[in-house]
Formats: structure tokens, C-alpha cells, sequence
């Protein structure tokens, strides 16, 4: 009943939006605005594909964060009409506050902002219809199923959905019903294949020790975190690491992936896998569905969908969004480039992860009962601060449920803050959005995000204030 109600929303507000365009002389051009990472470029490709076969003039803008500076900005543009994709939900006031004479569509899934909204904005979110837009559907999930109802041909930009939802961790063993549905319209498609098969990140593009030294989910004891580990293991189950020694040992080419074993090769890596985990709460919890887009070469970051995904999202923490968009539209020559870009994004993460196993027992990382908060400054890139929030909360670096809130600097005298959980599935019952919302109102930040990945943005020149804060409210736990 409540999906009917949602869909039914969905293809009134499409037709409005049709309608809108039927009278060229009052409305002909479209001002998108979406998010950075992967729901939002994925959103943002799904409409402006849906766009481009409707002949609608358009301009893309492709944002960290919508604030009050952002939006002021942004509603300049003489656009006839303005799309939000992936953002919009919890800024609605700042929004109709800006854009008073003008039709304004927001797309959304993220927590909505309680307040009146004036007659000019269609607001579309699975949240009116009390479905989960943390689970049940990411931002381009909506969106795909918006441009479906302007026109039944952008059906076929469903696998774009699906790797918004895996960008956004709506996948776990599977997807929920809304995303299901999506799922099985790429199927149809014949854009995505699913197998069942061990689930590594990696597997189409690493070398295999490297896939096994960096695996936090699943997590293998003695294995994962160690080069050298990773070897040792291979070596010690018959599996040599290396093809035909060439003389170079660090030529990636010369070290085996997946694709390189056998058979028999692969029962014995699986077995040895589920014995290293003996110890693990789930030790034979290795397998489940791996998705894959059939029209990407394998052995490319493009065949995986979590691979595809940590591409475009390495495009948006980059300041290169407009790569990650050519990408999704299928664009040869700026695949190449955001290639180039994934490579810069991993030297960023390894500087990141260095950074702060340097400065562990510093002032600089507060480590206290159930918490940790990293003020990392200018440090580390404000748009990766979250990335690496997130490496930490997935590995062994801290204990379960513990909360990690991480800062960084931009240059707006801003600081975007990240919180995460300690937790490799959502096993606690706390909601990350309320926990950063009551820091936050405290020094008069800006806060949303889902219920186990939320952010904020405050003036920077109160961060030992909010810091201040976060202690307090960090150290209730789970009880906020």
C-alpha cells in the first residue's frame, strides 16, 4: 500500500513536470543540482539522460553539502525550472526561502525537514509514504523511477540505480523490495549479471594477495591488513602469488588475480578462507550475490558494481564529478581519464590512513570510552574525510560500536564533520542523524546523512566548541 501511494505520487509529480515543457515559450531549460558521490552522480546521469532525449537545455551543478551559501548561489541561474536530486529533503526551507517564482522538483531520499512547503516545490521522497530511503531506495533509485514515469525508454538506465544503492550501502546480502525492483528491470535489461560467489572487493582488478590483504568484510584473521600475510597464506594452501617469475616483482602484472585459478584452485581458497574465520561469529559468511554490468570488460574497474562505484565516488571526492556523469553515460575517453582520477584518489587515501596512524596519541585523535574523534584539519581533503570515517569504522581498527567522528577543512572557513559506527552490519539500534544533530545544534551547524552514515558542516572557527560537544554526547553511546 505505502510503495502504491508512492508510486502514484511519483507519476502525478512526472506529469507535472512534463506539462511544464509542453509550453517552450514560458518553460525550456532545466538547472540540476545533485550530490558528490555516488547516489548523486548516478541521480544526476539517470536525469540528464532523460533530459537530453527530451531536448531539454540543461546545466549541471554537482555539490559536497546544500547550504545556505550553496543554495545562494546556485539560484542565480536563469533556469526555467530547478531539479534537486539526492539533496534537497532537509533544506527545503533554505531552498523556497531562495527560490520564491519558479518551479522546483526535489528528488530525495535522505530525512525530511519538518516545515510547510510553499506551492512551487514538488517534493518526491519515500519517507511521506514512511518507506525507508536509508534501505528501500537510494537518491537515484527515486530519481531512476521519476524519469521512468516522464518516459517508459529511461528504463533502460536502471543498473545506474543499482550502483547508487551499492554506492550508498543499501545493498547487504541483497536489496530490499524497491531496489529489488529495480534490480531485477537491469536484469531484464541485460545491463547487470548476479552471481553468487565469494564477495571481495577487488576481485576483477587486484592482484589476488592484494584483494585478500585488503578484504575487511570478510574479515580474515592473520590475513587481512597484511601483505606478507596475504603471501603466507596463499603459499601455504598451494596457491602460488605470482605467475612465471619475469624478474619484476612489483609489476602488478606479474602477480595473479581470481581470473588466473583453477577450479580446484578456488575450493581450496574458499575452504582455507572459512578456516582462517573459525573464529569469526560467521566464519562461512565468505558468499553472496556479486553484481557485475555486462557490457564492461572484465578486469576493469568497470565490470564490478562496487568497484564502479568507488570509481565515480573517487570522481566526486576529487572535484571531478563531471568525469564520473561521462562515465555513466558511457563516454570512452573519459573513462580513461577518471581512471587517471581513481589513481590520485588512492595516493588520497593512503595519505589519509597514514596521517592518521601517525597522529594516533596525539591531541589531534581523542580516543575515549566508546568514541573517537579525529580533528584532522587541512590535513586531509574535506570531501575524503567521510571516506576515511568509513575505512575505519569497516576494519579492526577500534572495538564495535565504537562512534568515530572525524573533521577537515575547506577553504570557506568551513568544516565538514563525519560520523560513522564501528560495525560490519547494522547491528545497533542508534540513529547516526540524531547523534550528530544534537552535537550540532550546539554551535548552529548544519546536520543530516542516514541512520548509520550522518555529517554535518559548521563555521570552523567553532570546532573546539563543537568538539566540546561531541564528548558530551558521544560519551552517552547508544543511549542518544
Amino acid at each position: 500500500m505505502k510503495s502504491s501511494q508512492f508510486f502514484s505520487f511519483l507519476e502525478k509529480s512526472a506529469n507535472k513536470f512534463n506539462d511544464l515543457f509542453k509550453d517552450v515559450s514560458k518553460f525550456n531549460s532545466v538547472k540540476l543540482i545533485s550530490h558528490l558521490d555516488t547516489d548523486g552522480i548516478t541521480a544526476a546521469s539517470i536525469f540528464i539522460k532523460s533530459l537530453e532525449r527530451a531536448n531539454i537545455i540543461h546545466s549541471v551543478s554537482i555539490v559536497p553539502t546544500l547550504d545556505s551559501e550553496t543554495i545562494e548561489s546556485l539560484c542565480k541561474d536563469d533556469a526555467d525550472v530547478f531539479v534537486f536530486t539526492d539533496l534537497g529533503s532537509g533544506q527545503i526551507s533554505l531552498i523556497q526561502e531562495r527560490i520564491t517564482d519558479k518551479p522546483v522538483f526535489i528528488l530525495d531520499h535522505h530525512t525530511l525537514e519538518e516545515t510547510k512547503i510553499n506551492k512551487n516545490i514538488t517534493h518526491v521522497n519515500p519517507h511521506l509514504f514512511d518507506i525507508d530511503g536509508g534501505t528501500q531506495i537510494s537518491g537515484s533509485g527515486v530519481v531512476y523511477f521519476f524519469c521512468k514515469a516522464l518516459n517508459p525508454i529511461n528504463k533502460d538506465l536502471a543498473h545506474l540505480a543499482i550502483i547508487g544503492a551499492i554506492g550508498d550501502v543499501q545493498e547487504s546480502r541483497g536489496f530490499k523490495p524497491l531496489n529489488k525492483l529495480i534490480l531485477d528491470e537491469a536484469i531484464t535489461n541485460k545491463k547487470i549479471k548476479v552471481t553468487n560467489s565469494l564477495r571481495l572487493f577487488g576481485i576483477e582488478t587486484r592482484p589476488l594477495h592484494k584483494v585478500l590483504e585488503f578484504s575487511s568484510d570478510p574479515f580474515i584473521p592473520g590475513v587481512s591488513g597484511s601483505e606478507s600475510g596475504s603471501i603466507q597464506f596463499l603459499q601455504e594452501i598451494g596457491i602460488e602469488p605470482k605467475k612465471n617469475d619475469t624478474g619484476h616483482e612489483y609489476n602488478y602484472n606479474n602477480w595473479k588475480k581470481m581470473s588466473d585459478l583453477n577450479k580446484e584452485e578456488i575450493k581450496k581458497l574458499h575452504s582455507a578462507i572459512i578456516m582462517k574465520r573459525m573464529e569469526e561469529k560467521n566464519p562461512e559468511d565468505i558468499f553472496g550475490p556479486v553484481y557485475s554490468l555486462i557490457d564492461e570488460k572484465p578486469e576493469t574497474p568497470f565490470r564490478d558494481i562496487r568497484e564502479f562505484s568507488t570509481l565515480l565516488n573517487s570522481c566526486g571526492r576529487m572535484g571531478n564529478s563531471s568525469l564520473g556523469i561521462g562515465v555513466c553515460l558511457d563516454n570512452p575517453k573519459i573513462k580513461k581519464k577518471a581512471l587517471r582520477n581513481l589513481t590520485q584518489y588512492r595516493k588520497q587515501i593512503i595519505n589519509a590512513l597514514e596521517w592518521f596512524h601517525a597522529n594516533r596519541g596525539t591531541s589531534r585523535i581523542i580516543e575515549g570510552d566508546g568514541y573517537v574523534i579525529i580533528n584532522a584539519k587541512e590535513n586531509i581533503l574535506h570531501t575524503i574525510i567521510g571516506t576515511l570515517a568509513s575505512i575505519l569504522s569497516k576494519g579492526k581498527f577500534f572495538p564495535e560500536g565504537t562512534l568515530i567522528l572525524s573533521l577537515a577543512r575547506n577553504s570557506n572557513e568551513l568544516t565538514k564533520v563525519s560520523l560513522r559506527v564501528t560495525s560490519l552490519k547494522p547491528m545497533f539500534d542508534i540513529d547516526l542523524r540524531k547523534v550528530i544533530n544534537k552535537i550540532t545544534v550546539s554551535v548552529g551547524g548544519e546536520s543530516g546523512g542516514h541512520q548509520y552514515a550522518s555529517g554535518a558542516v559548521i563555521e570552523t572557527i567553532k570546532e573546539n566548541v563543537f568538539i566540546d560537544a561531541a564528548k558530551k554526547v558521544l560519551s552517552n553511546g547508544f543511549e542518544n
